[in-house]
């Protein structure tokens, strides 16, 4: 276990290694650059490492080699198998880990695995917290992200300051891989209600009612929600440029079907949006927004949702 001196010699260094400089992690990087802490950084494609390198991030080979040069170390990847090659893999974060180093996994992956990886770590002398995020690229931009954590108490103290650079609300729900838990139930939420919302936009387009209108009569009520705020004008604008990708949706529900799999609970709604997902992806609707659940139910209904024209 790491002494409260030594987090204090970590955060008072402020050296951070972060690995995955993708649509979330490049903003989120960049965050913590403005807040003035010292990055080093690495991601496999050379376009986003190059564009970190020209605000003044080291650039390194490797995961390894970040992880050779930090006490903090930060992931921010697609999906499980991306974070265990990056952290266990070969020139991975644990080749380079030292004693006493942490490593903040902000991936949204399944907490089965993410409680392997921290076993892993900590046999190496190194504190693990599984730290996932919700509110899309735009929350990334803004440094305005909801981060909910698994790990240890000291741990997640010593380093609220880090996290509170790239979010607005910061969370300790448990121990290890309870963070990947609340981000998995999060994203139930949000994929049921995409769905839930879908279905009254059509059902009130094809009886014959305006949305906008529609929208405006119950978006103070019982059923509003930042979901309903943020989708029913993307979906009425026919935007579904990606603020989050139906992909990425697909593979949350699917780790959220596979750990209920695991400790036997029955996820019945879930299972159903998943399906809808699927079919959406296979139909090449993936890196659209997810938002576009929505197409699913019209195309059963043959109703599109707009905005009446003026």
């Amino acid at each position: 276990m790491m002494t409260g001196q030594r987090f204090c010699e970590i955060l008072t260094k402020a050296k951070i290694g972060f690995v995955g400089l993708g649509i979330m992690g490049k903003p989120m990087s960049k965050n913590l650059m403005k807040a003035g802490y010292s990055l080093v950084v690495y991601d496999v494609r050379p376009e986003p490492l190059e564009e970190l390198v020209s605000l003044g991030a080291e650039k390194a080979g490797s995961s390894k080699e970040v992880a050779r040069k930090n006490d903090v170390i930060i992931t921010m990847l697609p999906d499980g198998p991306n974070v265990e090659q990056a952290i266990l893999g070969p020139n991975g974060v644990m080749e380079g880990l030292r004693p006493g180093s942490t490593v903040i996994d902000m991936s949204s992956i399944s907490p089965i695995v993410a409680r392997k990886i921290a076993a892993e770590v900590e046999k190496k002398g190194g504190e693990m917290l599984d730290a996932p995020v919700s509110g899309g690229e735009l929350g990334a931009i803004q440094g305005t992200l909801a981060i909910m954590v698994g790990g240890k108490e000291e741990v997640f103290n010593a380093h609220l300051p880090i996290l509170k650079t790239m979010g607005k609300t910061v969370t300790l729900v448990g121990g290890s891989g309870a963070g990947q838990i609340a981000k998995l139930a999060n994203q139930i939420v949000v994929g049921i209600n995409i769905e839930a919302l879908s279905e009254a936009l059509v059902f009130g387009m094809k009886a014959g009612v305006d949305p906008e209108l529609l929208f405006q009569a119950i978006r103070g009520g019982l059923a509003g929600s930042a979901v309903m705020e943020a989708k029913a004008p993307m979906i009425m604008d026919r935007n579904f440029k990606a603020g989050f990708r139906m992909r990425l949706h697909q593979k949350d529900l699917r780790n959220a079907l596979l750990a209920a799999t695991e400790y036997n609970i029955p996820l019945p709604v879930t299972a159903l949006v998943q399906q809808m997902i699927n079919a959406l992806v296979n139909d090449g609707k993936g890196d659209l927004d997810h938002s576009s659940i929505a197409l699913f139910i019209e195309g059963l209904a043959k109703t599109e949702v707009r905005r009446k024209k003026v």
